[in-house]
């Protein structure tokens, strides 16, 4: 199959894109290759999230009955337990509601839900 295009790059809306930037940096090791007030970027394996400035920004509520979640990142860890005192340690923040057991969600600095899942073995 031929393809048109290939994603280059994710990027997201932001009340803080370097505050934002910094934050994933810690939790995922990414290198930060651009931080203004306006846009920062991460990179790593090949891959760059940006972080853009929209002014009045709020994130989604978390749960959200109304649908209004716009995105939200997976990431893999090796140890639950741990990866959630270190993401809050580093300024994520843990909502009451959690929708299982195998997972943990996670709100970081601005407020935009994240997930951690246990990485696959095998």
């Amino acid at each position: 199959m031929t393809t048109t295009a290939d994603l280059a790059m994710v990027n997201l809306d932001s009340s803080d894109p370097a505050a934002q930037a910094a934050f994933y940096h810690r939790v995922l090791g990414w290198e930060i290759t651009h931080s203004q007030a306006e846009y920062a970027m991460i990179n790593g394996g090949g891959m760059s999230i940006g972080f853009g400035l929209v002014e009045g920004y709020t994130p989604p509520a978390w749960p959200d009955a109304s649908g209004q979640k716009r995105y939200h990142l997976d990431l893999y860890v090796d140890d639950l337990d741990q990866a959630e005192k270190e993401f809050v340690a580093a300024g994520a923040s843990k909502p009451e509601f959690q929708p299982g057991e195998t997972w943990v969600v996670l709100l970081d600095p601005i407020g935009q839900p994240f997930c951690l899942c246990r990485r696959p073995q095998g």
